[in-house]
């Protein structure tokens, strides 16, 4: 398992009297000051590069950020030791759990999938400073791939992942009618998967945490299969904040991308992410050179996109109601 990264990055809040504590402090060490948009203040030293906005967000950069937070920031300025204690301070953050989450629901091209990872204390030791968050904050794509390897590489981590190509997902669409639904059946299907291996699991999970997508959580409780239905199931807003669910956003992120560049190859199209006005051409472009008895193959059928692809006239938008 390769090295993981020293910390070299770090935010958080201050309030008006911090920032004004924080930058005497900077100031009577000769800090370099310059100016930053959207900052009340910047300065930089030797290792080191202080950014506070007029957010009230505090950002350190650079070789020397663990330090500066060691020994100046938290004893001098927060007034609190936090860094190194974390697991102290909140015990549930090294508690072993399922972390489940999914790629491509609001992608008119490729497929939609859902994973799932276990991690566990010495999982998640490991994993310090080695930038596994969530897969929507990391923009390369190399990045996702070095970091979905590391994921499974890792000793004691237990990962499944469910891939539902477009084929199938039209299928199962015209079946449930609706994607809350296809999702909850997914991330079943993922706790199934991950408690077959329990064997594995030491210790055993207590629980598996996922983002709550529909308005009821009964919806992910009622698809839970036989052994899903023997862990305590957490579903929350932002769920990608956890680790784990952010491990398993990373393994859904490069299973769609790696499928979507293999139906880009097999079609010789350029299949773009998302739904937006490139989408749009590409899908008229893939008809105009396939026709539209292959659309099916690489996307999904009931995003308006499909419609405006083959001229047809789109339905009138409803309001969204909770």
């Amino acid at each position: 398992m390769r090295a993981v990264k020293p910390l070299t990055s770090h935010t958080c809040k201050l309030t008006d009297a911090q920032a004004a504590a924080l930058r005497a402090w900077l100031q009577e060490r000769n800090y370099r000051f310059r100016k930053v948009p959207y900052a009340r203040f910047a300065a930089e030293k030797d290792k080191l590069n202080v950014v506070f906005y007029e957010s009230g967000k505090l950002v350190l950069q650079g070789k020397g950020t663990r330090e500066f937070i060691e020994f100046v920031l938290e004893p001098e300025i927060l007034k609190e030791v936090k860094l190194g204690y974390e697991t102290m301070l909140n015990p549930e953050l090294i508690a072993p759990r399922l972390g489940v989450d999914e790629s491509g629901k609001g992608d008119f091209f490729g497929p939609l999938c859902i994973a799932g990872v276990y991690v566990n204390e010495a999982v998640i030791n490991s994993w310090k400073e080695a930038g596994v968050r969530d897969s929507k904050n990391i923009s390369s794509d190399r990045k996702i791939a070095e970091l979905a390897e590391l994921i499974r590489e890792t000793p004691g981590c237990v990962t499944s992942v469910v891939p539902i190509g477009n084929d199938a997902y039209n299928r199962l669409y015209k079946k449930m009618r609706s994607v809350n639904t296809l999702l909850a059946w997914g991330h079943a299907r993922v706790i199934e998967n991950l408690m077959g291996q329990r064997h594995r699991m030491n210790p055993p999970p207590v629980r598996a945490i996922s983002d709550q997508f529909a308005a009821s959580k009964d919806v992910v409780g009622k698809a839970l299969m036989s052994l899903g239905r023997e862990i305590e199931l957490v579903q929350r807003h932002k769920a990608e904040a956890d680790l784990a669910v952010a491990a398993a956003s990373i393994l859904a992120r490069h299973e769609f991308v790696s499928r979507l560049a293999a139906l880009e190859k097999q079609f010789e199209v350029r299949l773009p992410k998302g739904a937006s006005a490139a989408v749009d051409t590409a899908a008229k472009e893939f008809i105009t050179r396939h026709g539209v008895e292959q659309l099916p193959q690489v996307s999904k059928m009931h995003f308006r996109t499909a419609l405006r692809a083959q001229g047809l006239p789109e339905p009138p938008k409803t309001a969204w109601r909770r």
